[in-house]
């Protein structure tokens, strides 16, 4: 199986494939806006706009999984994001990362990577909220909070999984080397 072999809901509930991203250099994020790391569009969005032209995709995939951050429907996420932000790269429908209803684009990427652990000072506050929620959470590849980003390179493997606390230089910096 391969990445390219999922799909997705885009906002307007239209099917949307992995495929349609052959060959692109892709940041697949689940989001939320009511989270602290909600600032993290911001750089997203420059990354975005400095590396597009250069095959980069941002695929942002908002999740209400985590301390109910995500709570508007589609629409409203979604003019918070362009409004706040500015984002212009492609939004789609909310889901769910973990769990039986997580979908199967996710379901692989966790299934496929492992984590790495949080780093800086708010790895050690998402640390003790991660753990009261996922007892095990040191030994599964769950997503554990919003803003966990995965890299993708233009023949669909997983390159890379940053957690929310990486510093947006690194992933930045590994985009950049991948492209």
């Amino acid at each position: 199986m391969s990445i390219y072999d999922f799909s997705f809901k885009a906002q307007d509930g239209k099917e949307v494939s992995m495929s349609d991203y052959k060959g692109k250099v892709l940041l697949i994020v689940n989001t939320a806006t009511g989270c602290g790391f909600t600032p993290q569009y911001d750089e997203l969005q420059d990354l975005y706009e400095l590396h597009q032209k250069d095959g980069l995709e941002i695929l942002d995939f908002p999740c209400n999984q985590f301390a109910n951050q995500a709570p508007g429907s589609d629409e409203e996420i979604h003019s918070f994001c362009t409004g706040r932000y500015g984002i212009t790269f492609p939004q789609f429908a909310k889901i769910d990362v973990n769990g039986e209803n997580a979908i199967p684009l996710y379901k692989y990427l966790t299934a496929n990577t492992k984590f790495e652990g949080f780093s800086g000072p708010m790895g050690l506050v998402l640390k003790v909220a991660v753990k009261k929620n996922d007892k095990d959470y040191k030994n599964n590849g769950n997503i554990k909070w919003n803003f966990t980003k995965f890299l993708i390179d233009r023949e669909g493997n997983i390159v890379a999984r940053f957690e929310p606390t990486e510093q947006l230089s690194n992933v930045k910096a590994k985009v950049e080397e991948v492209l």
